[in-house]
């Protein structure tokens, strides 16, 4: 299908992206995997590249490019099978909130070393007791003088063994009638004295992607380093959640299309009981099949996308696009990989690798099944 929604500028910057991933990331892939995070210097390399926040307004150290150079990243990585380096939550989930809720002053502190490389970021949301339900968060901050006073730990945090700045969630008022109303927002220097990084956790898919726990004990934060008001958290977080959905349903896409493309690659080549696998019509039914759930996810994803560049309201369009890509995509994968035959099951095969990857794509960012929720009460039902 022919894609209108790129200027030549993203096809540039698509081009140049693509030569630096061949150059800094594949062949370090295996590596990454078998020692369960990326290096930190692909993310001073990828900064110094302009390949971070390019969205970012060149005053605060970015290219002043917008959301589609980020959605370039984001296929571009899932054409090479990368799951581990995780540019996009730094750039197009973390770091808008300091872009659209941070002062100057902050702004000034944190956007240029988010572009560069030198200030990886993570986010913390979930804890072991809060996953998708935001407003029972357990993590407080106490108001004491000019500092506020953190307690709590988070869980299956994204960059979290190398991080620098944490964007974190907890609870400024610990009254339960106002669960929603007692959230606030914090970034956190991980040099803060009782911020601690627990163990990194062991995955089935993602190996390459820095998953921690994350310990606050009495870790003292300056009032400066919230970002907006005191209990504005929510608003911001529900604000930015469509951008973040959207990244899951980018990331979804181009992945059942590689797959896709690298299946009928094989089964052309791939020979049984005397010819290709792909003169078979079973074979060649399901290769239609999967074609077109691509091809109709990648049209309404792309329409949304437009939109979201626009700048428009899209809560109840992004949370279809994630629940509907990430369910098409485990299909597609699923049966692109049986037809890999035993082969598929080899974690060699970058089919095997993608079918785990794929399946979290599912529960985090919001389960599937609160994109739902979400669309039905939009629907008043």
């Amino acid at each position: 299908m022919d894609r209108t929604l790129f200027s030549e500028e993203h096809d540039a910057f698509r081009k140049a992206f693509r030569q630096f991933a061949e150059r800094e990331i594949v062949p370090h892939q295996a590596r990454w995997r078998e020692q369960g995070q990326v290096d930190r210097e692909v993310w001073t390399k990828a900064g110094k590249a302009g390949f971070l926040c390019p969205w970012v307004e060149e005053k605060y150290g970015g290219a002043g490019s917008d959301f589609l150079a980020s959605t370039v990243i984001i296929e571009e990585l899932a054409r090479i099978y990368e799951s581990g380096f995780a540019m996009g939550l730094h750039s197009d989930v973390v770091v808008p909130y300091i872009e659209a809720f941070g002062n100057d002053e902050q702004k000034q502190r944190w956007l240029p070393g988010c572009c560069d490389g030198t200030l990886i970021t993570a986010i913390g949301m979930t804890e072991p007791g809060a996953g998708s339900d935001l407003a029972a968060i357990q993590t407080t901050a106490v108001k004491d003088g000019d500092d506020y006073i953190i307690n709590g730990s988070k869980t299956f945090i994204t960059n979290g063994q190398l991080c620098d700045l944490v964007l974190l969630a907890v609870k400024t008022d610990l009254d339960p009638k106002n669960a929603h109303r007692g959230i606030s927002l914090f970034v956190v220097e991980a040099t803060r004295a009782g911020f601690k990084k627990g163990k990194r956790l062991h995955k089935m898919g993602m190996v390459s992607q820095d998953t921690s726990e994350l310990f606050f004990e009495d870790c003292r934060v300056p009032a400066a380093n919230m970002l907006g008001q005191v209990g504005t958290g929510f608003m911001m977080m529900m604000q930015k959640l469509q951008q973040e959905r959207l990244t899951v349903a980018i990331g979804a896409v181009a992945s059942a299309e590689q797959v896709l493309k690298d299946t009928i690659d094989y089964v052309k080549e791939r020979t049984a009981f005397g010819k290709p696998i792909s003169k078979f019509q079973n074979t060649q039914f399901k290769i239609v099949e999967a074609l077109a759930k691509v091809q109709v996810g990648r049209a309404y994803l792309d329409q949304v996308l437009v939109g979201h560049v626009a700048g428009k309201e899209l809560v109840t369009e992004c949370s279809i696009a994630k629940f509907w890509t990430t369910d098409m995509a485990q299909e597609v994968i699923d049966e692109c990989l049986q037809l890999f035959g035993g082969y598929g099951y080899m974690t060699e095969y970058p089919v095997a690798r993608a079918f785990v990857d794929a399946r979290v794509q599912r529960i985090y960012a919001g389960t599937n099944e609160i994109m739902k929720v979400i669309v039905a009460k939009r629907l008043g039902l």
